[in-house]
């Protein structure tokens, strides 16, 4: 399969997520396997007054998507396999870009609170029959609170919106 790369000035230019879900507030910088990216953690996200009420922090479900979604970014600037790539029409493209098949490993050392800036580095370690293996890391003030594995695939668009 021929893969093609995209450059992009907008994380919604790379992604099909959008608010409220849209994890990713902007992309530090992209190498030919890995990706630097980061979110403020404004306190003003849809899940936070309800996780913990009076100790508001980040999820860790939130963080494992912040990870995949930064991936995904990856995958689409520089591993993929649309001819011509357009996140602003979800019935464009032919391929979903960095669906998650696999978490392998994740390990939570610290909180994320409203106020912090998380800095995620994600690590493409291989590509193996279409799948891509991730590792990621998340600090905030130069620690890491965070650490992850995990793989994701492209499949077809059509999957996506077919009735199983």
């Amino acid at each position: 399969m021929q893969l093609h790369q995209y450059q992009f000035e907008k994380v919604t230019d790379y992604l099909h997520h959008r608010e409220p879900y849209l994890m990713v507030d902007r992309i530090v910088s992209i190498g030919d396997r890995s990706i630097e990216t980061a979110k403020l953690v404004s306190g003003n996200e849809f899940f936070i007054p309800g996780h913990f009420p009076g100790a508001p922090i980040f999820p860790g479900a939130m963080m494992q998507e912040l990870t995949t979604q930064s991936a995904g970014v990856l995958i689409a600037a520089k591993f993929n396999p649309n001819s011509e790539y357009n996140t602003h029409d979800p019935h464009f493209n032919e391929y979903a870009l960095g669906v998650l098949v696999k978490v392998n490993s994740a390990r939570y050392k610290s909180f994320a609170r409203p106020g912090d800036e998380l800095l995620v580095s994600v690590a493409l370690n291989e590509t193996v029959s279409g799948v891509f293996d991730f590792s990621a890391s998340i600090k905030v003030a130069g620690k890491t609170i965070m650490r992850n594995a995990f793989q994701l695939t492209n499949i077809k668009s059509s999957l996506l919106t077919t009735a199983n």
